[in-house]
């Protein structure tokens, strides 16, 4: 199995709606594509990274480059209990970073998927990444990413990335 396919590739939720698994496949075909695209541009899989809350920048080093976007947390994972917890109530994280996050909840109440109103789930860091893929296509981000942070992993979509040599 290649890079993409460890990354985001396949475990299939059986109670999700057949609409939202459709989108969710949608979303990570198209988040693969563009993280191919910023892994050959700017190396994004060697990156370091970096998020000021206070400026909201994601900021990635990597090979010479700078790679810096505008950051939206989509939500946290917890590796010690399996646990999602979602940036639009998440004690941790800035409200302007929270708006992606924000507009999948009411996405989610639009159209009656559970997973994105409800605040904490039990669920495998796979099903993370859809959720931050999905979050990627309605918030129609730049990229995704996931930064490890301890214990946790932190989920972000971007915004359009500026590049400079350093």
């Amino acid at each position: 199995m290649g890079l993409f396919g460890r990354i985001f590739g396949g475990n299939k939720e059986a109670g999700d709606p057949p609409a939202f698994r459709q989108e969710v496949e949608q979303a990570l075909n198209g988040l693969a594509a563009v993280t191919s695209a910023h892994d050959a541009t700017w190396h994004l899989g060697k990156a370091s990274w970096s998020l000021d809350q206070e400026v909201g920048n994601l900021v990635f080093t990597s090979q010479g480059i700078q790679a810096i976007a505008p950051a939206q947390i989509i939500g946290t994972y917890n590796t010690l209990d399996g646990t999602w917890l979602w940036a639009w109530d998440h004690p941790s994280v800035v409200p302007p970073l929270a708006q992606h996050a924000k507009k999948m909840f009411e996405y989610g109440q639009h159209l009656g998927y559970e997973k994105l109103t409800t605040r904490k789930l039990a669920i495998a860091e796979q099903e993370a990444w859809e959720l931050t893929a999905l979050a990627f296509k309605v918030c129609q981000a730049n990229g995704a990413y996931r930064g490890p942070a301890g214990t946790a992993r932190v989920f972000m979509t971007f915004g359009k990335v500026a590049l400079s040599k350093i």
